[in-house]
């Protein structure tokens, strides 16, 4: 770089630098991974140590190895995220059939309801700039899309990467700028499933540096939620980062997120406004272990993975980083939620959440700014059912599955190499009267249940059904969003086909319920 060059670049910053603190409220970046598993951080002990910027990370900010998603699938948890309410609470589940994981694929006729409120929409009330970066997954239908629930700008994709599709059966997945396609998966986006090579995480990262300097220099506050999809199966990488790790691909995966949220986080340094900027990193759930070893990632000491709720299905690496605001290398052992982004964000920036509606996300600034511990529980559902509590360093389940005998007879287990008689359970089995209560300090593996003739079973039972009671009595469920499909409504003609000469003829409506089988 010419001198000059570098004296306009250092004036810049600077000057960015200094106007940073006029702005309304903090900047906020939320990044969630997809699929990644808590033992995927080289600071959870991954022995190849290939995440270094993740742990520099935590050495300059706050670690949470007790952090939790919502929902232990893609959309319910990303639902709760954005609304700061359980997928029972947003409409984000199935009453197609009891304890059903549900999500949104392409023939899902619902999405988002109308009546839930996100959180860029209630930035907007301190005249933050929204943007979303990477996969959506609460709706691919027009009405659910990010803009019309209070994102300005978008690039990314409203399912999952799957493919590629015969465009007859099946329309390949479109990637979308702003409020238009621009593209379709493994067309104008290529991802090479034989060799797992793809630019996406590449052309996300791009994406992300040109919205913070964009809104830097425009001194206004910004909302950056970055949501890159490389760690879910089909996992893929750019080719600096393929053949990289010790791990094999998704190791590589990993590799390239890692190095790109180094990238952000040091552009933020570079502009001066990393002390006015919160950024948290998470999961959206567990580990995919059922992927197997080359498509999934590690969950660490805890049981199971993606779809379950045990541990490996809904504890999630979690990282904050605040300079100056966040004391550096600090562990909280606080019980945390992905719904506690939304209020803990609308908190940083000075904005109510609404009082029309049960919020079940907490506010974490006192433990971000003086580590103190809120008490509070977390609740384990799948579909329409509570399926556990924890509450301090116990866990009741009052009900155990992993997945049905019908596709564990066919190789698709939920729980590789880790079967627990009669905890990991084949078939949905209810312990409302005796829940199996674990301590998870001294068990994270959820393997050795407390005795029931115990004292402490019986001290942690009266305390835990308590707490379940007063849940379940104040309980209003929401409307379900996810009990319809129909092969009309998948992506044949989004916005913007037109224009693209992409849009595909759609088969005749005919709506059915979905069938949710895990």
């Amino acid at each position: 770089m010419s001198l000059l060059k570098t004296v306009i670049c250092v004036l810049w910053a600077v000057c960015v630098g200094q106007t940073a603190g006029s702005q309304n409220g903090p900047n906020i970046i939320i990044m969630l991974m997809d699929d990644m598993g808590w033992g995927d951080l080289g600071v959870f002990g991954e022995p190849s140590k290939e995440t270094p910027n993740l742990d520099l990370m935590t050495a300059q900010g706050m670690l949470f190895p007790n952090f939790y998603t919502a929902n232990p699938l893609c959309s319910p948890s990303r639902a709760a995220l954005l609304t700061g309410r359980l997928p029972v609470r947003n409409g984000f589940y199935t009453t197609n059939a009891h304890a059903r994981n549900a999500y949104t694929p392409q023939e899902i006729v619902g999405g988002i309801s109308q009546d839930e409120i996100l959180l860029p929409e209630l930035l907007k009330k301190k005249d933050y700039v929204s943007k979303i970066i990477g996969k959506w997954h609460l709706g691919h239908r027009t009405q659910y899309l990010p803009l019309k629930h209070g994102f300005d700008e978008w690039l990314g994709s409203p399912n999952c990467h799957f493919g590629p599709y015969n465009n007859s059966v099946r329309p390949n997945i479109p990637v979308y700028n702003n409020s238009e396609m621009t593209g379709r998966y493994y067309e104008e986006f290529e991802i090479n499933v034989k060799t797992g090579e793809s630019n996406l995480t590449q052309i996300y990262l791009k994406e992300g540096l040109d919205f913070i300097s964009q809104q830097a220099m425009a001194q206004r506050p910004f909302f950056l939620y970055w949501a890159p999809d490389a760690t879910h199966a089909p996992v893929y990488a750019s080719e600096r980062f393929l053949g990289k790790s010790q791990r094999g691909r998704y190791g590589d995966a990993v590799m390239e997120l890692d190095d790109s949220i180094g990238q952000i986080l040091a552009h933020l340094v570079s502009l001066g406004i990393q002390n006015n900027t919160l950024v948290f990193f998470t999961s959206d759930n567990g580990a995919a272990v059922m992927s197997g070893p080359h498509q999934s990632g590690s969950n660490g000491p805890f049981l199971c993975g993606k779809e379950t709720t045990f541990e490996g299905g809904m504890r999630e690496p979690a990282i904050a980083w605040w300079p100056g605001r966040i004391p550096a290398g600090t562990v909280s052992y606080q019980l945390g939620s992905v719904m506690d982004l939304f209020s803990t964000s609308l908190s940083v920036a000075g904005v109510l959440p609404p009082d029309d509606r049960v919020i079940d996300g907490l506010d974490l600034s006192p433990v971000l700014f003086n580590n103190s511990l809120l008490d509070r529980p977390i609740f384990y559902y799948r579909g329409n059912q509570m399926m556990a509590v924890r509450i301090g360093q116990y866990k009741a389940h009052y009900w155990t599955w992993s997945n049905s005998w019908e596709e564990f007879n066919m190789g698709i287990n939920f729980c590789p190499g880790q079967e627990v008689p009669g905890v990991t359970t084949h078939t949905p089995e209810e312990h409302t009267m005796q829940p199996l209560i674990f301590h998870l300090g001294h068990d994270p593996g959820e393997r050795y249940p407390i005795s029931v003739q115990s004292k402490e079973y019986r001290d942690v039972h009266r305390q835990v059904t308590a707490v379940v009671e007063k849940h379940l009595k104040d309980l209003i469920p929401g409307m379900p969003q996810l009990n319809m499909c129909d092969l009309a409504v998948m992506n044949w003609s989004p916005p913007g086909c037109e224009r693209l000469g992409k849009c595909l003829k759609p088969p005749q409506s005919n709506p059915w319920k979905c069938d949710w089988p895990h």
